[in-house]
């Protein structure tokens, strides 16, 4: 069976009614499917400041009949992380996780830096992908998800905060066909390329829209209502996306 992910991304929950009204908008319309989603994946950005309020407003907002995925991006601090929305003690190290979904392994992964807006998937997080791919049984198909695309989006807010390592994942993902796609946040725009010959999909946001270079000089639109994806990956392992946008 064909298996059906949704993605949201960036809500960038801060305590404003604001943030609040735009992601609820968007989880009210995923839980009001006549056909729910298998899971979904949230890539990062889900609070503003890091602080544990706004971890604490967001296990509230993105409770859900299916299973809840996420990674943290670079506005995110993995110990109100951990505690505020993951139920786990305080620590500062990765936030790595493998979710057996369906027939499927969907490693959310962390490409954040304490402190930093760059992204960079560390040693310890490229050690953790490379041995749980290698531990999965043949024949199981991967996504790996990450806040941050592995690639220029011709944009210079976002490549200005790129994925610094990415020719270690590309080495790594030469190793494992296995892995069927990358889906990432952090753009603020939904777009689709490629990396080392596998499909990228970037997510929209939920908190505003990215304007791109000939769209206008202010890169932030706000005025665009919030946007998710719909991942379906099929039994010949390809993915394919859809893009929805919810108005109020």
């Amino acid at each position: 069976m064909p298996l059906l992910l949704a993605q949201i991304s960036d809500p960038h929950l801060d305590g404003t009614d604001r943030a609040r009204e735009r992601t609820a908008r968007v989880m009210d319309y995923l839980r009001t499917l006549p056909t729910p989603v298998d899971a979904l994946l949230v890539t990062g950005d889900i609070a503003d400041h890091g602080s544990p309020a706004e971890y604490e407003e967001a296990a509230r907002l993105l409770a859900a009949p299916f299973p809840v995925l996420t990674c943290p991006g670079n506005h995110d601090a993995r110990g109100p992380m951990r505690t505020g929305l993951l139920g786990e003690p305080s620590s500062d190290g990765p936030i790595n996780r493998l979710h057996r979904v369906g027939g499927a392994a969907i490693l959310m992964c962390d490409s954040s830096i304490p402190g930093e807006d760059d992204g960079l998937l560390d040693d310890t997080t490229l050690a953790w992908i490379d041995s749980t791919l290698d531990e999965l049984p043949s024949g199981t198909p991967a996504l790996l998800a990450f806040h941050h695309p592995p690639v220029a989006l011709h944009h210079p807010l976002p490549d200005g905060y790129a994925l610094q390592n990415d020719q270690a994942l590309a080495d790594l993902l030469a190793r494992h066909p296995e892995v069927a796609a990358l889906i990432t946040g952090h753009a603020h725009t939904p777009a689709a390329t490629t990396f080392a010959g596998l499909p990228v999909i970037v997510g929209p946001a939920i908190t505003w829209t990215l304007r791109l270079p000939w769209e206008g000089d202010q890169p932030a639109d706000r005025d665009q209502p919030p946007a998710l994806a719909f991942h379906i990956l099929d039994d010949r392992h390809r993915l394919t996306t859809h893009f929805r946008v919810v108005l109020p």
